[in-house]
This record gives structure tokens, C-alpha cells and sequence, in this order.
């Protein structure tokens, strides 16, 4: 006989959750499972993100953590709303609650044209689409002590998430006051939310370090928060109904990296991405050459301009052919147009894609301090950058401005397809430094960064692709150092004439 408490019961239908309380056994429609379901559901955190792989259960457990509190006595007082970017997101949560909903709860109706649900106890849960901050103003002045957002990277920035929190409260004493989150490692937000909640959890934690030191743009303490990580061997209820489903992913995944995000919940790279088939940091990552760039090798640099946004400064080192020696001794054969990107400057608050609101006065003589520091016995080019800065407002423009201090700039190349197609490129010299499949040596010049570069390694591997355009990154991404980055390597520099910037 079983023993009191909860079990998972094999039968006809697959695994079931069985209640054990006296020696009688009392069939449940759901319960969490052991693991990351038991913990999200559990958690005492004000704000917690259910992060992790494909398959885990993340969207019921994220309904089910609202209808726990549901019949507890709240009544009316216990409201929630559930977000997701856009509407017809939300066809699957709904369809999921109306499975869900009409079997735990009989009473409880749906409102078709208005998208929530009520209780015989007077507890409500609406679904509703949130795109931009400017969707606050519908709910300024509404109490929901229960917030859900599913698929948290699918939102650019984390604006939408804090915005509402201020809607999180009621004047009821003791309710629970609940931020709670879900999502995959990908799409545009991969980097904000990364840093957020500082994923990868560490070690074989399950549940992340609580983070209570975090600071908001007002200098003040934000509440707790934690992530919670999802493994898709824990759903045993899906696998015993569907053995298959791992090995099935698996197939389906079109590269490793992408594998690794669908398998692991690898935070390392986004799922679909840009760049996710043809980055490997273990071929494209040197160490630090500041000091170690051989004399014959050209110099130059390349520039996207910002001001609320990051800017970003890019210095590249391009191979004459030589040998790279590298700072530990070791020789690296390099093939002539070899680009390594071997500096950065990156204008950022420290915050995922917030600027510094720098003067390009003060732009130009900080990269003009830099390079005195990186490279002293080097000559740096100039090389592409934005061609918005060489717009002219009463008869000058930030090229000028810049130009004035010393640092020159060329126009990067702005024509039609040059997304596309620097993008494409930025790939195909990706793809050249790996070795090649059943060849020792490479046969074309590729491109490398060091380890010096972080801004660059936090946000260029994981681009996002744009739903709209495969061919191109999606534009609210954190983008900075990528549109730089294709600015260089679109035409090569050694084809590019540098022209002073002068007024008509």
C-alpha cells in the first residue's frame, strides 16, 4: 500500500497524479511535478522567472501558480492578468487554461469576448497583449496582485515588466503580491533578461541565488528576485506518453548551438539566431593581443553611433598574412585578411542597450585616449561608421565635430541589401575561421575577436533574427556592436578612400 501523500501513478493514460490520505487514493486532474514545478510553485519570491528547456511545463505551471490561491479566501481581491507581446500569442495560454480550467474548476466561466475568467468565489484572471510602455495607461490605477508573462525574451527591453509593477499591490493584508515569468533562451530580449536574472544559474543549482542587491535608474534597491530553471527529463508525465520527444527535438534542431538552447536551456546562444550555426568561442575566441598585434598588420576601427542608446567602437587588426604570437608564446598561423577584432569601446550604462548620453566631442577624445593607450607604436585607420553622423544640421554634423579632434571617419555603406548582405558576410567570415571538415588547414580569411571584447561576446553570438526578415537581425535587438561590425566587414577598408568631412 502507498503511503500518504502525493504519487504518479502509471496507467492507460500515461503518468497521473494520485492522492494517498488515509489509505484512500483520490485521482487529481493536475499536480506539479517533482523539481523545478514544485519549486516555482512554491517559491516565496516577490519576482521569479521559470527558465530553462523545451518541454519543461513552464505554461501550465504558470497558470496553476495563479490558481493555487484561488477558493483561499481572497474572493474578489485575488485579480490576475496574464501578458504576452501580441494577441494572437495568447491562443495557446488560453486553449491551455480552457483544458485545464473546465476540469479543475466546473463553475468557473470563460468570457470569450473579453478573454478572462471568473470564479463562483469571485477571483478573476484576465489574458491580454502588452507591445510597448504605452500600454501602461490602460491599466494605470488597476490592482493585481498577480502578474504572469509568458515568454519574457520575446519583449525588447524589460520597460513593459517594470512599468506594471506598480499595479502590483492590494489593500488587502497578507494576499500574495506575485511577478512570475516564463520563458525559453531566445529571441529579442535574450540579453536583458540574461542579465536580469544573471543566467546561467551556476553549478547544478536548480534555483538561482536570490538577487537582492540589484539598483534601479533611481538609485534605489529593487525587490528580490529569482530565476528557476526547467529540464525537460523532469516532465516524466510527457515522456511517459511520449518517450520519443527528446530525440525528436533533437533531430529537429539545425545545429548544435540550437540543440544545445532546445536540450540544456543553453544560455550561451539564441535558439534561431543570426549567428547560432556558425560561432564556436573555442575557434573564434584568442586572448587579449593588446600589445602583441605584429608591426605589418593594418589597423583601423569602426563606429555606430548613440546617445540614449549605446555607442559602440570597434578596432580590428587585419592579417598581413604573418604569424600571430600570441602572449602566452604560442604561434597562431593567420591567413592574409584575417580580421580579429582586438579592442572595443562600448557607451553603455551597464544596463542591456541603455546609452551614457556622451557628447561626440567627448566620444572622439575618448577613443582618440584610447588608442594612445592600445596601440602607441601602431597607426590606426579610419574605417566605416554610421552614416547618419555625417548628416548635416546648420552646416555641420558629428563626423565634423569628431573630425575636428583628430578622428576620422568613412561612410559605412548604406544601400539597398547592405543589411542583408553585410550580415551574410559577417557569417560567411564566421564560418571561414572555423577548420575546415576533414582539412587541417583553412583556406580563406576569417573573423576572430578576443576575449578582451566582452560587450561584443555578450551581444553579436546571440542576435536575434527578425520574424519579419530572416535575412536580417531583428532591430530591437541590442544590436550596437553587430551594426558595426557589419559596417567593416561589408567592403573592405583597403577598397575604401577616407575623405574629410566638409560643410556645402
Amino acid at each position: 500500500m502507498l503511503a500518504d501523500g502525493m504519487h504518479w501513478v502509471d496507467t492507460e493514460q500515461g503518468l497521473r497524479p494520485v492522492l494517498i490520505e488515509e489509505g484512500r487514493e483520490t485521482n487529481v486532474t493536475w499536480a506539479p511535478q517533482p523539481g523545478s514545478q514544485e519549486a516555482f510553485l512554491m517559491c516565496p519570491v516577490y519576482e521569479a522567472l521559470y527558465e530553462g528547456t523545451r518541454g519543461g511545463g513552464k505554461t501550465d505551471t504558470l497558470l496553476m501558480d495563479f490558481c493555487q490561491f484561488v477558493g483561499q479566501g481572497w474572493g474578489a481581491e485575488w485579480r490576475g492578468i496574464l501578458f504576452r507581446k501580441t494577441y494572437p500569442e495568447l491562443e495557446d495560454v488560453i486553449a491551455k487554461s480552457k483544458k485545464w480550467f473546465g476540469l479543475i474548476f466546473p463553475e468557473a466561466k470563460y468570457n470569450e469576448a473579453k478573454s478572462f475568467w471568473t470564479w463562483p468565489t469571485g477571483e478573476t484572471l484576465r489574458f491580454r497583449h502588452f507591445k510597448s510602455p504605452d500600454d501602461y495607461w490602460s491599466y494605470h490605477g488597476h490592482a493585481y496582485p498577480w502578474q504572469g508573462w509568458e515568454e519574457l525574451t520575446t519583449w525588447a527591453t524589460d520597460e513593459c515588466l517594470k512599468v506594471m509593477m506598480s499595479c502590483a499591490r492590494s489593500p488587502i493584508r497578507g494576499i500574495p503580491i506575485k511577478i512570475r515569468a516564463t520563458t525559453n533562451p531566445y529571441g529579442v530580449g535574450h540579453h536583458w533578461v540574461k542579465a536580469r536574472y544573471r543566467l546561467p544559474i551556476q553549478g547544478d543549482r536548480m534555483v538561482g541565488k536570490v538577487i537582492t542587491d540589484s539598483i534601479d535608474d533611481g538609485g534605489n534597491v529593487e525587490p528580490p528576485r529569482v530565476a528557476i530553471h526547467s529540464d525537460i527529463r523532469e516532465n516524466l508525465v510527457l515522456l511517459s506518453a511520449d518517450p520519443s520527444y527528446i530525440q525528436r527535438i533533437s533531430a529537429a534542431a539545425r545545429n548544435p548551438s540550437e540543440r544545445k538552447a532546445w536540450i540544456e536551456g543553453s544560455w550561451d546562444i539564441v535558439s534561431g539566431g543570426m549567428f547560432d550555426d556558425v560561432w564556436d568561442k573555442d575557434h573564434h575566441v584568442l586572448p587579449d593581443l593588446v600589445g602583441h598585434i605584429p608591426p605589418g598588420w593594418r589597423l583601423d576601427r569602426s563606429f555606430d553611433w548613440g546617445s540614449s542608446k549605446p555607442f559602440s567602437v570597434g578596432w580590428w587588426a587585419q592579417s598581413d598574412g604573418s604569424d600571430l604570437v600570441l602572449p602566452n608564446g604560442s604561434v597562431i598561423h593567420t591567413l592574409r585578411g584575417d580580421i580579429i577584432r582586438v579592442a572595443e569601446w562600448y557607451g553603455w550604462d551597464g544596463k542591456p542597450n541603455k546609452g551614457v548620453y556622451m557628447t561626440n566631442v567627448e566620444i572622439a577624445n575618448g577613443i582618440r585616449e584610447r588608442e594612445k593607450q592600445y596601440f602607441p607604436t601602431h597607426r590606426v585607420n579610419a574605417g566605416p561608421a554610421d552614416s547618419s553622423i555625417f548628416d548635416q544640421v546648420n552646416n555641420n554634423s558629428i563626423a565634423r565635430e569628431m573630425q575636428n579632434k583628430g578622428v576620422l571617419w568613412i561612410r559605412a555603406d548604406k544601400s539597398q541589401d547592405s543589411r542583408k548582405n553585410g550580415w551574410e558576410r559577417i557569417r560567411q567570415l564566421l564560418k571561414n575561421a572555423l577548420p575546415p571538415e576533414g582539412m587541417s588547414l583553412r583556406e580563406n580569411p576569417g573573423m576572430f575577436c578576443t576575449d578582451r571584447c566582452v560587450q561584443w561576446l555578450r551581444t553579436v553570438p546571440t542576435l536575434p533574427r527578425s520574424d519579419k526578415n530572416l535575412d536580417d537581425v531583428d532591430t530591437e535587438a541590442e544590436d550596437h556592436a553587430g551594426d558595426e561590425t557589419r559596417y567593416r566587414v561589408y567592403k573592405s577598408p583597403n577598397r575604401l578612400k577616407t575623405k574629410k568631412v566638409s560643410g556645402r
